[in-house]
């Protein structure tokens, strides 16, 4: 625990040195919410839940990406070298994942408080306590899942588009789950119906994170 907390610690440090990533994500996040109010100003009546919840996740899917697809870029050979006779695998890999779990926490609570402040909250029966576990498990689910696809695309020359190509099919039933809690927190029905949902979430999250274990040492050996 005591490398995982320097490692962690590290990982801080290097983006406060860079705060140009962190402030292109929330620039990302602000001129993606102030077009879409561009979009729907005029026509509000066509902002259901539906489309005001798709909206957001697609925002955040795209910051998440974003925002961790610099994980594994932003470290040079030699230094990952220096890390290998240092540290295990396993280490390297919850240190990224817990790091960007938190940068992704910061970044949905930002983006839903800019969002909401911007566009408004469809209907007026919303689930917010419900709605806010929801964003938790994605912010943890994206962070887990694109840290470990991060890893592989870092391996390639292209890695920003190799990053694209493989975070979809990772990411699809992860984003879908989200959405169907969320428009049941939206709509205000009873939390015992997205409880089938948020199991999923969890199963999701804890899958990833398991492999993301098992598997990172054979990419870390490469």
């Amino acid at each position: 625990m005591q490398q995982i907390r320097v490692l962690i610690g590290k990982e801080f440090r290097l983006e406060w040195r860079q705060r140009y990533a962190l402030n292109g994500m929330l620039l990302y996040i602000v001129s993606t919410v102030f077009v879409c109010f561009l979009s729907f100003s005029l026509r509000r009546n066509q902002l259901t839940p539906m489309v005001w919840n798709a909206l957001f996740w697609i925002i955040l899917l795209f910051t998440a990406i974003n925002a961790i697809a610099k994980s594994f870029v932003q470290e040079r050979a030699g230094r990952l070298l220096y890390y290998y006779t240092l540290v295990s695998p396993q280490k390297i890999i919850l240190s990224k994942i817990v790091y960007n779990t938190l940068l992704m926490l910061v970044l949905a609570g930002l983006g839903f408080g800019i969002y909401t402040l911007v566009m408004g909250v469809p209907g007026e029966g919303m689930d917010m306590p419900l709605f806010v576990v929801n964003l938790l498990l994605g912010a943890i689910g994206f962070a887990a899942s694109l840290t470990l696809v991060a890893g592989i695309a870092s391996k390639a020359e292209n890695s920003a588009t190799l990053m694209a190509v493989l975070s979809f099919p990772v990411v699809l039933p992860l984003l879908l789950m989200l959405i169907r809690v969320s428009k049941n927190a939206l709509d205000g029905l009873d939390r015992s119906v997205s409880l089938d949902e948020i199991g999923t979430l969890l199963a999701i999250d804890a899958i990833v994170l398991v492999l993301s274990v098992l598997l990172f040492p054979y990419l870390w050996r490469s």
